[in-house]
């Protein structure tokens, strides 16, 4: 009878943890390209797997990005290869932005939000802000200021030839 109890007593408490076996996934999403800035489009692919390995199609995963108080959510689509969706994420700002992808797997109880580390959004290429006018502008004046630094620091030390005497 003790016996009949104890298998009893370990098979109800595998029960959960044999249910939940299985429903977890990952999500894979590289940053946005270095040139990307507030207004641009980034085309942020995800990838989904089970188990790391599977591609999970049907799903409805969403990537959020969050600047302080400001928080964007963007839903991703299926794309024509298994397991990859793709949402088209706007910056609003330049700035440090957080951003996570929400798998939507929500089989067996498993969804989950997946952090990546924040990256800084500057001024775009399609802004105006392609060319660094400020930092260009900052090095010419810093060059220019050694050179005449330089020519005064020559003038100052050549040397000059004795007075011819009569």
């Amino acid at each position: 009878m003790r016996k009949l109890l104890l298998g009893l007593t370990l098979a109800v408490l595998a029960f959960p943890a044999s249910a939940f076996a299985g429903g977890w996934a990952t999500a894979g999403l590289g940053p946005p390209s270095d040139g990307i800035g507030p207004g641009d489009t980034w085309n942020a692919d995800v990838t989904i797997l089970q188990h790391g390995m599977t591609p999970l199609s049907g799903l409805h995963p969403t990537v959020t990005i969050r600047n302080g108080s400001t928080v964007k959510t963007f839903e991703a689509t299926a794309t024509d290869k298994p397991g990859v969706y793709r949402a088209k994420v706007v910056f609003p700002s330049a700035g440090t932005w957080s951003y996570a992808v929400y798998d939507g797997f929500t089989q067996y109880g498993g969804q989950k939000t997946h952090t990546f580390p924040s990256v800084s959004i500057g001024v775009g290429g399609s802004h105006g802000g392609g060319f660094p006018v400020v930092t260009t502008t900052a090095v010419f004046a810093g060059l220019l200021g050694a050179a005449g630094l330089l020519f005064l620091l020559i003038r100052r030390l050549r040397v000059r030839a004795p007075a011819p005497t009569h």
